[in-house]
């Protein structure tokens, strides 16, 4: 019985980084504002058909945020964080990198927005696990309004550049052709 006891005791220390439910809703706060910030961004690139989604979205936000709350649970100090957040970046900036594609025929490069999505996204995770949950959300406005109403914006300048250019005049009348 000795041992069983010795055995549920070692589990209850494992298990004992939440000290109280204060600290408990903190973090399952924070990770929440991550993931559901995370999949807005998420939701608007798979709307427009793009390789990284929700659960990609999700995930790089989540994984920030934890990323930066067990290293304050750890008693990281603020001069040793940044080079958690440097490995961050350099991490998700890999990741980013296999999103991108250069086209052979075309010598079209893709895939560097949704590259920088997801830069974007794992810093709102570690705006929302650092407990900055304003600047994340704000930080995600501003994305999604970059993702939606600069590429409208972008076109009517096209369409307006287009009203206003001279026609194009092709030689010889559609007989001689």
């Amino acid at each position: 019985m000795q041992w069983w006891q010795e055995v549920g005791d070692t589990v209850l220390e494992e298990f004992s980084d939440l000290t109280d439910a204060a600290q408990a809703t903190r973090i399952v706060l924070r990770l929440m504002v991550a993931a559901v910030l995370g999949g807005l961004l998420g939701m608007e690139r798979e709307h427009k058909g793009k390789a990284a989604g929700v659960r990609t979205h999700m995930l790089v936000a989540m994984g920030s945020a934890l990323f930066v709350l067990v290293s304050q649970q750890a008693g990281i100090i603020a001069t040793d964080m940044s080079r958690v957040i440097q490995g961050l970046i350099a991490g998700v900036g890999f990741l980013g990198a296999g999103t991108i594609l250069k086209g052979q025929a075309e010598e079209k490069v893709q895939g560097l927005t949704t590259a920088a999505g997801i830069w974007m996204t794992a810093a709102i995770g570690m705006a929302a696990g650092l407990g900055l949950e304003v600047t994340a959300v704000l930080s995600t406005l501003l994305a999604l309004a970059i993702f939606s109403i600069v590429p409208w914006i972008i076109r009517r300048i096209d369409r307006s550049a287009d009203e206003t250019s001279p026609a194009v005049i092709t030689s010889g009348s559609k007989d001689e052709r």
